[in-house]
C-alpha cells in the first residue's frame, strides 16, 4: 500500500521543504467550503491532497466520479484550479475545465453537462490572498460539515483511494453557454438603465453582457476583471462598495444599481435615489411578488435576516410561510430544498430559486433578473417606490469583530448560554422581556417589540458576526446592540469593537 507524507500546518516559504512536502492549515476546511491563505496556509501540493481527498470521498459516496472545475478571477486560481484536477484525475475522475468561471456558471455545468460533482476554485469576496473551493457532488446542493468533516479526515490523513482511469475534458465554450442560458427569455420591455458593479471581479467577465443582450442600458462600474482590485473588494454587503454604486446611481440618473460579489453567487441593490437596500428587505420584496402567483408559499431565510418575513402583512395575507435557518449559502440551499420551497434568502445576498424561477442554486445573475423583472412588471413606479411599501425597521449592516478561528465557537458557546440564562431567568432586556431565543445558528435574541440581536460564529473568516434590528425606533436598535457589545466585552479573545450605528 502507497503512503503518502501527512500535510504539515506549517510550512516556510522559500524553502526546500515547502517545495516537496503538503502545507494545509487545517482551519481551512470550514463549515461548508474551504478557504486558505495561500502560500502561508497552503501550497500546491496541498492543494493535489485536496484534490485527492475530495476524488477519494466522492467515489467512497457512491457517486459517478466525473466532476466540474471552474476558477475566478485572481493571479493564482488557475494554478490552484490545475493542482486540484491533477489530484482529482489520481483517484481516476473525470474531469470538466470550464475555465474561468463564476461560481453560479460552475453549477449550471452540472446540469448542462450531465455531471454530478462540481469543484469551484474560488475565494468569493475574500481579500486578495485567500483563496478556496466551493464543492458539491448532488445538484444542487454543495457540501455540508459531515461531508466537510469526511474530506478534512480524508485529506489530512492521507487516507486516498487512487486509480487509473482518471480523464480531462476542457470546455472552452462554457462562458458563451452560460450567457446564452441566462439569456434565453424575453428581453425586458421598460427601460432601465442600471449601474452595473463588479468590483473588479469574475462577475466583470458575465454580468455587462448579460443584463445588455436583454435589453438593459448598463452603465459598468469597475467591471474590468482585476485581480489586483485596485478600488475595493467585490462584496456588496461592504458598505464601501454600497456608497459607490450609490454615488454612480445619482451621477448617472440612473434606475438602479446592481452589485455582484467576487464569484458572482451575490447581488446588491441601490434604488433610484442611491440609498442602499440590505438584501435581505430585497429578498421581502420578492417574495411578494412570489407569493402572489403561489398560494401558501413557502420561504427560507438565515438567522440575520430582517424578521419582515414573519410580519410583513402583505406575505401573511397572501399566507407565505418563512423558516428560519442556519447561515451559509449550502445550509439554505438545502434547506429550500428539504422544505420544497420556492426560495431562500440570505442577508449577505445570497438567493436561491427554484423551479420555475431557477434551479435551486445561488446565481447573482438570476437575483438581478428577478429584482428587474419586478421593476418591468411596475413601469409606473421606481424601485425607491417598491422600497417604500415595506414596513419599515431600523437595521444595522453586517459586523464583523475579529476572533480566532480556534476560539471563535467555544466564545458562542458562551455568549449562547449566557443569554439562555437571561431568559430563563426572565431578566428583562433593554428593559423588555426575551420572547425568543433561536440558537439554529449563534444566539438571535428577540424581545417583546420585536426588537432582536444576533451573534454567531463566521463559517469563512476568524471573526464573529453581529446583526441588530429593530420594528420600534433607532434608540431601541441601538439600546439592544449597546447590550450586545456588553456581554462581547466580556471575552478577551474577541477583538476590538468599536463600531458604532
Amino acid at each position: 500500500m502507497r503512503t503518502y507524507p501527512l500535510p504539515s500546518a506549517t510550512l516556510t516559504p522559500n524553502t526546500p521543504d515547502y517545495e516537496r512536502l503538503p502545507l494545509i492549515k487545517p482551519t481551512g476546511f470550514r463549515e461548508y467550503d474551504a478557504r486558505w491563505l495561500f502560500g502561508p496556509e497552503l501550497n500546491l501540493m496541498g492543494v493535489q491532497y485536496l484534490g485527492m481527498g475530495l476524488g477519494t470521498l466522492i467515489k467512497q459516496r457512491g457517486v459517478k466520479p466525473e466532476i466540474v472545475v471552474g476558477h475566478d478571477y485572481r493571479s493564482y486560481s488557475a494554478a490552484i484550479k490545475l493542482a486540484l484536477t491533477q489530484g482529482l484525475m489520481a483517484t481516476g475522475c473525470t474531469v470538466h475545465d470550464i475555465g474561468l468561471a463564476v461560481t453560479p456558471a460552475a453549477y449550471y455545468a452540472q446540469f448542462a453537462l450531465d455531471v454530478p460533482c462540481v469543484a469551484q476554485v474560488t475565494a468569493s469576496h475574500n481579500e486578495n490572498g485567500w483563496t478556496g473551493v466551493k464543492m458539491g457532488m448532488n445538484k444542487p446542493l454543495t457540501f455540508g460539515p459531515d461531508e466537510m468533516s469526511a474530506l478534512k479526515d480524508i485529506t489530512l490523513n492521507t487516507r486516498f483511494d487512487l486509480s487509473a482511469g482518471g480523464a480531462y475534458h476542457l470546455h472552452t465554450d462554457f462562458a458563451q453557454r452560460y450567457i446564452a442560458h441566462l439569456t434565453d427569455r424575453k428581453p425586458f420591455t421598460r427601460n432601465i438603465r442600471a449601474v452595473v458593479a463588479c468590483g473588479n471581479g469574475t462577475a466583470g467577465a458575465f454580468a455587462p453582457q448579460v443584463l445588455g443582450k436583454l435589453g438593459i442600458e448598463v452603465i459598468q462600474l469597475h467591471c474590468t476583471p482585476n485581480h489586483t482590485f485596485p478600488n475595493y473588494n467585490a462584496n456588496p454587503e461592504d458598505m464601501e462598495m454600497l456608497h459607490d454604486m450609490a454615488a454612480a446611481v445619482k451621477h448617472h440618473n440612473a434606475d438602479l444599481a446592481l452589485g455582484f460579489d467576487g464569484d458572482g453567487d451575490r447581488c446588491g441593490v441601490v434604488d433610484n435615489t442611491g440609498a442602499e437596500i440590505f438584501s435581505d428587505k430585497l429578498g421581502v420584496l420578492i417574495a411578494r411578488n412570489i407569493a402572489k402567483q403561489h398560494a401558501g408559499a413557502q420561504f427560507v431565510v438565515d438567522v440575520k435576516s430582517t424578521s419582515l418575513y414573519n410580519t410583513d402583512p402583505v406575505l401573511t395575507e397572501l399566507g407565505a410561510k418563512t423558516d428560519y435557518f442556519k447561515t451559509g449559502h449550502s445550509y439554505i440551499k438545502r434547506r429550500t430544498t428539504e422544505l420544497n420551497a420556492l426560495a431562500g434568502f440570505e442577508k449577505s445576498g445570497h438567493f436561491f430559486f427554484r423551479q420555475p424561477y431557477g434551479l435551486g442554486y445561488d446565481d447573482a445573475l438570476v437575483s438581478a433578473l428577478m429584482v428587474l423583472d419586478m421593476l418591468d412588471a411596475n413601469p409606473d413606479k421606481s424601485m425607491a417606490d417598491l422600497v417604500a411599501t415595506l414596513p419599515v425597521t431600523h437595521g444595522s449592516p453586517t459586523m464583523s469583530p475579529h476572533c480566532p478561528d480556534e476560539e471563535k465557537y467555544g466564545v458562542i458557546d458562551a455568549i449562547t448560554a449566557h443569554f439562555q440564562q437571561v431568559a430563563n431567568n426572565k431578566q428583562p432586556l433593554c428593559n423588555l422581556p426575551i420572547i425568543d431565543i433561536n440558537t439554529v445558528n449563534g444566539v438571535r435574541v428577540t424581545l417583546e417589540d420585536g426588537t432582536w440581536g444576533l451573534i454567531r460564529a463566521s463559517s469563512n473568516k476568524p471573526e464573529l458576526v453581529v446583526v441588530v434590528e429593530s420594528p420600534v425606533s433607532e434608540a431601541q436598535r441601538n439600546a439592544i446592540f449597546a447590550e450586545l457589545k456588553k456581554v462581547m466585552a466580556t471575552h478577551p479573545a474577541i477583538g476590538a469593537f468599536n463600531q458604532s450605528l
